[in-house]
């Protein structure tokens, strides 16, 4: 052991601990930095991409007598996305009573009754409607599924069970899986798989989908579990040796 002066009970010198060069320490700050700095930078740029984008496209709609540029030389950013949002609760609102459903359903026939149009009109009002309905959007747990071979797992999120001509041709056994892809998750594929040859994490949807968008860099903390201890059965020959020694 080493005393206070430095030196060992074998009378050695304790080596002093090597200080980081300046460059080392200047690369770490810098680094710390990025860390901190990167996260509020990319949402503040995403923001105003965004706010910027709605802009751009209400403004122009707008009559110039309610423009703020019309009265003052200096643009209100945020201006199209409060009219936006007005505009959205008023036609909510509208639609809510007899005469704004039936102006609505009027138009639902119409588009639906186009050729092109009522396919595209069909898929969005569809995914529409289940991302305004909270019991149908969220995913029901994330799972391990071997995908795209034997061997290989991958995340991903259990959407429903098969329901209707699928349950029908495959078993009701069957879970779709929706499987997303790095680093974008809205894109994917929707597998059916048996739920017996599914593995269930127990890490949440979130800490799922922080995993996708990381490319698999920020992973979930998971408490240490005991492995099961499994008895391994003794051969002849061990029983043997026992009743030997007995």
């Amino acid at each position: 052991m080493a005393d206070k002066s430095g030196h060992s009970d074998h009378g050695l010198m304790a080596p002093e601990p090597k200080r980081p060069s300046l460059w080392a320490w200047l690369r770490g700050r810098f680094l710390a930095g990025i860390v901190i700095a990167a996260p509020i930078a990319i949402t503040f740029f995403v923001l105003q991409f965004l706010i910027n984008f709605i802009d751009n496209r209400v403004k122009p709609l707008l009559p110039p007598i309610i423009q703020p540029e019309t009265y003052t030389n200096i643009a209100i950013p945020g201006f199209g996305v409060i009219v936006m949002i007005v505009a959205l609760t008023i036609l909510g609102a509208v639609t809510t009573n007899l005469l704004g459903r039936s102006i609505v359903r009027g138009a639902d026939r119409l588009l639906s009754s186009v050729p092109i149009v009522r396919n595209v009109y069909a898929a969005f009002k569809q995914l529409i409607e289940v991302l305004t309905n909270n019991q149908q959007a969220s995913y029901d747990r994330v799972v391990l599924v071997e995908y795209p071979k034997v061997g290989s797992w991958c995340i991903g999120f259990v959407s429903s069970n098969a329901k209707g001509e699928i349950a029908h041709r495959l078993g009701d056994d069957f879970v779709g899986v929706f499987v997303p892809t790095t680093p974008n998750p809205t894109s994917g594929f929707l597998i059916y798989v048996r739920e017996s040859e599914c593995i269930e994490m127990n890490m949440s949807i979130e800490d799922g989908a922080k995993m996708i968008l990381s490319a698999g860099l920020v992973v979930p903390e998971h408490g240490d579990e005991a492995p099961e201890q499994r008895s391994l059965p003794l051969t002849d020959e061990g029983t043997e040796k026992l009743s030997e020694d007995a």
